[in-house]
């Protein structure tokens, strides 16, 4: 190493299983200003004996008796020892004067260590979901101005991507829509009857399925799974655009990236929503019928007129007013989380599985919002 003319200086060397440090030079306050990066050597791990030797130290004060002082206490934590010779009586007595006044360690307060883990992670999950709200929130705001000015000059809508996304998440969606909307409606009316039959009251089966069919069950089914099938595929597909560099490109050439990715996603969701909305009330409707018809001998004319009394244009208005706004919950998500995509293709599949879980989660929340709000409204 090289050192400064009057600074500390360390020399290392090995000999018979002990670790030899010859120093030298000024261990002064004023020397370590020339004093190398790394002036004292890591601890070694396969010896146990340091011995230093200052016979050659021409100068200590307590900067340098206070730096001796940590090392020996280091050596001792790390189970070596560390032996010290060559000071003179006067630098002897300073070193013994600047060991006594170390300062203690400062043990931690003992605390449960899960406790300190759950804090730290609630946290920095509560820091991390304000900070997602906040970038969301101006997401919103940016998607709110690009659509009110598309409104404005329809002619800036891409129709084709519009048609496109429109097949892609609504068509597309029948089958498994449906598929889901029937059971759950078949489901519901053997568990209602199931229990109902034991007071007698099993007519009101299909009160309870219509009305929990219309006003929840249908509506946030399909949300889920369009969040599932839709809102992903909005994420990875924006992300790996992002990842192949398609969303700067759009900028270069003067297009804006919202305008042709987000408007007609957000928009092809808004409108198919409401119609898978309604053609899963329809199978539910009918997953029930077909439970009931078995379950209580009744025939299909029976349950229509049954249907009719138990159920308002209310009740139908609930879940169709839901739809849009389940909708651009989970088009804006999963545009959202697109565009967080960093430049890897892990990044796209995080991104990805983030999306469904925040539209479903704020879709679950939002509908238990609504449900108290038109409760307390009487609709």
């Amino acid at each position: 190493m090289t050192e400064g003319a009057n600074g500390p200086r360390v020399r290392e060397s090995e000999e018979a299983g002990k670790l030899h440090l010859a120093c030298s030079g000024d261990w002064t306050i004023a020397g370590f200003g020339r004093a190398p990066e790394r002036l004292l050597p890591d601890l070694p791990s396969g010896l146990s004996v340091i011995q230093m030797d200052l016979s050659d130290v021409s100068r200590l004060d307590t900067a340098g008796a206070a730096i001796l002082a940590d090392f020996q206490k280091r050596s001792e934590d790390a189970g070596l020892t560390l032996r010290l010779g060559g000071l003179d009586a006067a630098q002897a007595r300073l070193f013994e004067q600047v060991q006594k006044s170390l300062p203690p360690d400062l043990a931690a307060p003992a605390r449960p260590w899960f406790l300190a883990a759950i804090a730290e992670k609630t946290g920095r999950a509560v820091i991390a979901l304000g900070r997602d709200a906040k970038e969301l929130t101006g997401f919103f705001g940016q998607t709110v101005v690009v659509l009110a000015g598309a409104l404005l000059r329809p002619q800036r809508i891409r129709w084709t991507a519009l048609v496109s996304h429109m097949e892609q998440s609504g068509l597309n969606a029948l089958p498994i829509v449906g598929l889901i909307s029937f059971l759950i409606g078949l489901v519901m009316a053997y568990q209602g009857a199931d229990q109902l039959q034991r007071f007698g009251a099993e007519i009101f089966t299909i009160n309870l399925v219509a009305i929990g069919v219309l006003r929840e069950m249908a509506i946030l089914l399909t949300a889920i799974i369009v969040a599932g099938r839709s809102g992903s595929a909005f994420t990875a597909q924006i992300g790996t655009m992002k990842v192949n560099e398609e969303v700067d490109a759009l900028r270069t050439i003067g297009l804006d990236p919202f305008e042709v990715l987000v408007l007609p996603r957000v928009l092809a969701l808004i409108l198919v929503l409401p119609l898978l909305t309604f053609y899963a009330d329809i199978m539910g409707l009918l997953g029930g019928a077909v439970m009931v018809i078995v379950a209580l001998d009744m025939n299909f004319l029976q349950y229509l007129r049954r249907l009719g009394e138990a159920i308002t244009l209310g009740d139908f208005a609930v879940g169709m007013i839901k739809a849009p706004l389940f909708a651009g919950i989970i088009a804006l998500v999963g545009c959202f989380e697109g565009f967080r995509v960093s430049r890897s293709a892990e990044s796209v599949g995080r991104q990805t599985t983030r999306a469904v879980v925040e539209a479903v989660f704020l879709v679950i929340v939002l509908d238990a919002g609504l449900s108290i709000f038109f409760s307390l409204i009487g609709l």
